[in-house]
């Protein structure tokens, strides 16, 4: 039930799908050299294992209470985010004018990825809050950033995201909360939300939420929607935040997992006094709002292999220890540690190896988002936004549904102490199981993939990614692992190309295009993820032949790899043909007889 934090395997990634060489080189990140990545990498990595790691069973077991409208976490929660405020862990990619440290994305998220392998529950609280940051840098004014980016950036307050209610789930034009401005120019909230993650808690001294809500004669659906800053608590005449605001948390989710995150029914205006404040433009709300889940989509992302390390590491330490039954052929009838039986060195291998693709895959969406913000050429932006954009929801569908089944097969490793909840393995599937859910479902990120993705500035964002992939595959040597590497990858990226053609064909019918975006996301996603291990397997054998690095550790990096291309590839390429079936099959019986 201990973590460690992977840091070669993460500087690594960094190094390599991450594009740090390249970030450095940008001026925006100019003070970034290779001894602050590696201190900060490694008093995060060890902050992760003695702070947060250590609360979360105790989290799982007690968690999230609520009393009277006030919601309190379990002892040393508190305590464990004022250190987290203290070291400055938040502030690592906020703006220097607002308290930041200006790092890039890249390294803040290989950061964030240990938190949440160590305690993703309260991984979440922060998480929210760098969301909320991105959402009022981009769109906030002045006057509100002074106000409330600079606690935010420092950690001191957290943020969070009010979108959903009863009726208004993934339609969120739906729903109904409202404002009404005062004669002051503030604005009065009045309206309910649920699923609120990190509503109301007892760890920070306030809580800036970010509500939706729709302002008098604003038309219907998404385009009416406004988005505010409703704080906690409201100023002082002394200037202090002491001013209790009209909102509170009258509900909290009894849910499978997460248990020490509070999800919260927050009710705004009950006394016709909850002031909010407009953040940019009027009904320009979801504008606002997209960036704050944009950022958010990639964080959710990285919570698929912040559990499969996690789920990973539990797994094969209980493999090295249980000693069951012969080796087969092997030279006698002893017993001896399960890891070396095939069928648990297969699952073991393919835990493994997807954790290292979705990891590489979620640094390189983040070094997206950072050249995007980054570079000076426009042009250069705008390619660099553009896969951003694209890699996003891949990010955010695959990697968390990779993490539910990493998670399963770690419990299966486990065998029936997996199903019992002291070895922990269940904790990590049961926890796991609600990113594929929130913060836009997959089945959402595959719709924006294929219906909004694939056809932006005529398909040359993907179609630039595919030639770089399909590049960088023919130019991979043709002897060794890299031989069996090519024709798989090869392969994969030939049937990402026709499904990808296949969708976007003019005249093509929509729900034909929706039959197939699920398979076409994991696709996509598996093809990227073998070309990143393939050009990780590429560097490790370069540090090798120069002797550079952890022999041991490149070589695993190699055969990881081929694993992956072997073993995972061919099952990604077969989704071709689900991807192209249409949905013929699936309207062909009535809904009665489902």
């Amino acid at each position: 039930m201990t973590y460690t934090a992977p840091l070669t395997e993460q500087r690594f990634a960094l190094e390599t799908a991450g594009r740090l060489a390249e970030l450095a080189a940008l001026p925006k990140f100019a003070a970034m050299d290779d001894d602050l990545v590696d201190a900060i990498l490694t008093e995060s990595g060890k902050f992760a294992a003695e702070v947060f790691a250590p609360l979360n069973w105790k989290g799982d077991r007690e968690g999230a209470k609520l009393e009277n409208g006030v919601v309190t976490l379990p002892e040393g929660f508190r305590d464990a985010y004022g250190q987290y405020v203290e070291a400055g862990w938040g502030s690592l990619g906020g703006d220097p004018e607002y308290g930041g440290q200006g790092l890039p994305f890249a390294l803040a998220t290989a950061c964030q990825e240990q938190l949440t392998s160590a305690n993703m529950a309260f991984s979440l609280c922060p998480m929210l809050t760098l969301g909320a940051i991105e959402a009022l840098t981009a769109h906030a004014s002045e006057d509100l950033k002074q106000t409330y980016l600079t606690k935010l950036v420092s950690g001191e307050w957290t943020g969070t995201m009010n979108l959903t209610e009863p009726q208004a789930g993934s339609d969120v034009g739906a729903l109904r909360t409202t404002a009404e401005q005062a004669a002051d120019g503030t604005w009065r909230i009045k309206g309910q939300k649920i699923y609120i993650t990190w509503g109301e808690h007892d760890v920070a001294d306030n809580i800036v939420h970010l509500v939706l809500a729709r302002t008098a004669g604003a038309p219907a659906g998404t385009k009416g929607i406004s988005l505010f800053v409703v704080p906690k608590y409201l100023p002082a005449e002394d200037g202090g935040f002491t001013v209790r605001n009209d909102l509170r948390c009258v509900g909290l989710e009894e849910k499978l997992g997460i248990h020490a995150s509070p999800t919260c029914t927050m009710s705004f205006g009950d006394k016709g006094e909850c002031v909010g404040f407009i953040v940019g433009e009027e009904m320009a709300g979801m504008r606002a709002m997209f960036t704050m889940m944009n950022h958010a989509r990639v964080n959710v992302g990285l919570q698929g292999p912040a559990i499969c390390e996690r789920a990973y590491q539990a797994a094969l330490a209980y493999a090295k220890e249980r000693v069951q039954s012969a080796k087969l052929g092997g030279p006698d009838r002893d017993p001896v540690a399960i890891v070396e039986h095939a069928d648990v060195r297969r699952n073991l291998m393919t835990m493994k190896a997807i954790t290292e693709a979705t990891r590489a895959l979620v640094y390189a969406n983040a070094a997206a988002v950072d050249m995007a913000h980054a570079q000076k050429d426009a042009d250069a932006r705008t390619a660099a936004q553009g896969r951003a954009d694209l890699l996003t929801p891949i990010t955010k569908g695959y990697a968390t549904d990779m993490g539910v089944e990493v998670a399963s097969i770690g419990v299966q490793v486990h065998g029936g102490m997996g199903f019992v909840e002291e070895t922990g393995a269940a904790q990590h599937y049961r926890d796991i199981r609600i990113a594929p859910i929130y913060e836009g479902t997959n089945g959402i990120q595959a719709m924006d993939l294929v219906g909004r993705k694939l056809n932006v500035a005529g398909g040359q964002h993907w179609r630039g990614l595919l030639a770089e992939m399909r590049a960088d595959i023919a130019s991979l040597p043709a002897t060794g692992d890299f031989a069996a590497m090519k024709v798989p990858l090869s392969d994969i990226a030939d049937a990402v190309a026709a499904a990808a053609n296949w969708l976007v064909e003019p005249g093509r019918d929509p729900n034909d295009v929706a039959a197939g975006a699920q398979p076409f996301l994991r696709l996509f996603g598996i093809a990227i993820g073998g070309w990143l291990l393939a050009g990780q397997a590429r560097e490790a054998q370069s540090r090798l032949a120069l002797g550079k690095g952890d022999a041991g550790f490149l070589r695993a990096k190699v055969v990881t790899a081929r694993f992956f291309a072997e073993q995972v590839v061919p099952q990604g390429a077969a989704l071709l043909g689900p991807v192209m079936r249409g949905r013929d099959t699936l309207f062909a019986i009535s809904a009665d007889a489902l």
